[in-house]
């Protein structure tokens, strides 16, 4: 079986065939199920959601993709239906208006721990949305507090939709 390393020159990692003992070695079969498995860990957060982003477009329009191919009869993300969503209680007692504000382009508060949240808004906080692997685990963890589930992919987007509509 052949041995791969791994090398890193000035911060780039090609990683090719060296016999040298003086390699990292990592065999073949290893890397595979390595791979593999960052592969289906990020399939299963959410579908065609790379694990960081640019900028909030490339989240949304990643969002968009998951909510066209699991909502029948998708017609497209709502800004107005993002904003209703974001302001209304959902069976539970808080919205997503208890901690982020009526206006999220401003700070808002934890409901229950009192922490100061930075604004969500991308306009007023341009670190919004800019790490999906963050944009998932707020969201799994804040729609879990306010719905009682995990929001859908349509969910997220329209609410994702209403903050980038929101203008400083």
């Amino acid at each position: 079986m052949h041995t791969f390393r791994i090398c890193c020159n000035k911060g780039v990692h090609p990683l090719a065939y060296f016999p040298d003992q003086n390699a990292v070695a990592i065999n073949l079969q290893q890397l595979l199920r390595s791979a593999a498995g960052l592969l289906l860990a990020g399939s299963l957060a959410l579908p065609g959601l790379e694990a960081a982003a640019a900028a909030p477009a490339e989240i949304q329009k990643s969002l968009e993709t998951a909510a066209r191919a699991s909502t029948p009869g998708f017609g497209g993300l709502s800004a107005e239906r993002g904003q209703r969503f974001f302001s209304s209680t959902h069976g539970n007692d808080w919205s997503c208006t208890s901690c982020h504000t009526p206006t999220p382009l401003a700070p808002g508060k934890h409901a229950k721990t009192g922490r100061e949240i930075a604004p969500l808004a991308p306009a007023a906080n341009p670190q919004r949305f800019t790490d999906a692997a963050k944009v998932e685990k707020w969201f799994n963890r804040n729609c879990n507090d306010v719905l009682g589930r995990v929001c859908t992919a349509q969910e997220k987007g329209d609410v994702l939709a209403y903050l980038m509509s929101l203008a400083k």
